[in-house]
C-alpha cells in the first residue's frame, strides 16, 4: 500500500476525506446497513422520520413563530434572554474598520468554538457582570466570550480583544481553569484537551504566516477567504476546506494517512477494505461548527456565501441523542445506553454516521412539511430551529439533560 503523502493517489485519498461529499457517502454507507439491519450496533427504523419531522417542526414554531431563524452557530449561544452579549463589544468594536472587526470577530469565533467540546453535567459558569449561572454550551461560550474580552488570548496588552499566535502559545493551562472558574468542586470534562488546542492553535498559525498574516491571528482566515471570492461569492465548501487546510494540525493524533492527521475521521469495520482509506468515516464536526460561525463575520463584510447545504448536519450528541430518543434509531446492546464509549469506539462511529444522513432526510421531510425550498430553508436554519433544540428537550427528562450515549470526551470532539 502506498504510503508516501506525496503520491498524487495519497493526496487524492486525502483531499476526498477532507470533503463534505466523503462525509456524506461514507456515513450513507452505514446509514443503509443500519436500515437493512446489518450493524453491530444499531439499527434505523425509517418509518419514524415522519415523527421526527413533525416534533423538529414543533420546537422551531416555538422558538421562531415567523420563520425567521439565524443559522446555527456560535454566535447563537452569545445570546442570552433574546439579549446578545456581543453588545459588550460594540463600544471597542463600533471604531474598527469592517475588515477589523470581521478579524476580530472570526478570533473569538475560532478560540470560542475549540472551547466548545462538552462541558458535562457538573460544570457551572457563573457570569460576573449579570450574575447569572450558566451551563453546558451556554456557559461555555460566555465563560469563552469574558476570557476573550479580557485579552486572555492576546499578547498585546493595548489590543486585549483578539487572538494572536504569542498570546494562545504563552496562556497556561491554570489560566484557562481560573477564567473557567474550574475547582474540584467545578469540573470541566476535557479541560486540559482544549487547552492544547489552544496552544496548538497558536503553533499552527505561526506556521503559516501566507494564511494568518503577520502578526499571526485566527482572524487573519478571513483576508485569505476574501481573496478566495469571486464576484462578492464565496462556496461554504471553500471555507471549510480553509478550515481544514489551516487547522489541520491542531487536532490530536487520530487516524493518519502516510502520516497526515486526518482529524475527526474514523475506522468502521462494516465498510469494505477496498483499498487505501476505505473504512474510515470522517465528520470534521468542531471544522464544520467552525465553518457555520465564520459564515456571518463573511457576509458582514459583503460576501454572499453559498451552497450552504453542501455542509453537512453536526454529527454530535445533541443531534444524534434526538434520534434515539423518538425511535429512528434503536441501540442493539443494552450497554449502549449505560456505559460510556469512547470516541473512535464502533458505536459511537455508527450513531455519528447515521445522524449526519438522518438530519439530511430529516431536513428533507421538514421542507416538504412547510413547503419551502432547500434555499429558504437550508440546513444551518434547520440545525438551529430545529434539531439541536429538539435534541435537548428531549434529553430534558433526564437527570442534567444528559444525551441518552454518555461519551468518555477529551474535550477535543463533542
Amino acid at each position: 500500500m502506498e504510503t508516501d503523502p506525496d503520491s498524487p493517489a495519497v493526496a487524492e485519498v486525502i483531499r476526498y476525506l477532507q470533503s463534505p461529499q466523503a462525509i456524506r457517502e461514507r456515513c450513507g454507507d452505514l446509514f443503509e446497513l443500519a436500515c437493512q439491519d446489518r450493524l453491530p450496533h444499531f439499527r434505523c427504523v425509517p418509518s419514524q422520520l415522519g415523527r421526527v419531522a413533525d416534533y423538529v417542526i414543533e420546537v422551531t414554531r416555538s422558538r421562531y413563530p415567523q420563520l425567521d431563524i439565524p443559522f446555527h452557530s456560535r454566535w447563537r449561544h452569545f445570546e442570552v434572554e433574546g439579549q446578545s452579549l456581543l453588545a459588550r463589544f460594540e463600544p471597542a468594536w463600533n471604531q474598527l474598520s469592517a475588515l477589523e472587526r470581521a478579524r476580530a470577530e472570526a478570533d473569538l469565533a475560532m478560540t470560542s468554538v475549540l472551547l466548545d467540546a462538552g462541558a458535562g453535567a457538573a460544570w457551572q459558569y457563573q457570569d460576573a457582570e449579570s450574575g447569572q449561572v450558566y451551563s453546558r454550551s451556554e456557559g461555555l461560550a460566555i465563560a469563552s466570550l469574558n476570557a476573550f474580552r479580557q485579552g486572555l488570548f492576546s499578547s498585546q496588552p493595548e489590543q486585549p480583544w483578539q487572538a494572536d499566535s504569542a498570546g494562545l502559545r504563552q496562556l497556561t493551562l491554570d489560566q484557562l481553569a481560573d477564567s473557567f472558574q474550574v475547582s474540584e468542586q467545578n469540573p470541566l470534562v476535557g479541560l486540559e484537551g482544549r487547552w492544547q488546542l489552544l496552544q496548538k492553535l497558536g503553533a499552527v498559525i505561526q506556521a503559516q504566516p501566507q494564511r494568518f498574516g503577520s502578526p499571526p491571528r485566527p482572524g487573519h482566515l478571513i483576508d485569505s477567504l476574501q481573496t478566495q471570492a469571486v464576484a462578492g461569492q464565496i462556496a461554504a465548501a471553500q471555507v471549510l476546506q480553509a478550515v481544514l487546510e489551516g487547522l489541520g494540525d491542531i487536532w490530536p493524533g487520530r487516524s493518519e494517512i502516510a502520516g497526515f492527521n486526518l482529524g475527526d475521521v474514523w475506522p468502521h469495520p462494516a465498510l469494505p477494505q477496498t483499498g487505501l482509506g476505505s473504512q474510515l468515516v470522517p465528520f470534521h464536526k468542531l471544522s464544520q461548527w467552525l465553518t457555520y460561525s465564520l459564515l456571518e463575520p463573511l457576509q458582514e463584510l459583503g460576501l454572499a456565501v453559498t451552497q450552504l447545504d453542501a455542509l453537512t448536519g453536526l454529527a454530535e450528541y445533541r443531534n444524534g441523542g434526538l434520534f434515539i430518543d423518538l425511535g429512528l434509531f434503536h441501540p442493539k446492546q443494552s450497554a449502549i445506553l449505560t456505559q460510556a464509549h469512547a470516541p473512535g469506539s464502533p458505536p459511537i462511529v455508527e450513531w455519528r454516521a447515521l445522524t449526519v444522513i438522518a438530519l439530511d432526510r430529516v431536513a428533507t421531510e421538514i421542507r416538504q412539511r412547510l413547503n419551502l425550498s432547500d434555499t429558504t430553508l437550508p440546513l444551518p436554519k434547520i440545525l438551529q430551529g430545529g434539531t439541536w433544540a429538539a435534541g435537548r428537550q428531549t434529553a430534558a427528562v433526564r437527570p442534567g439533560g444528559k444525551p441518552p450515549i454518555e461519551i468518555a470526551s477529551d474535550g477535543t470532539v463533542f
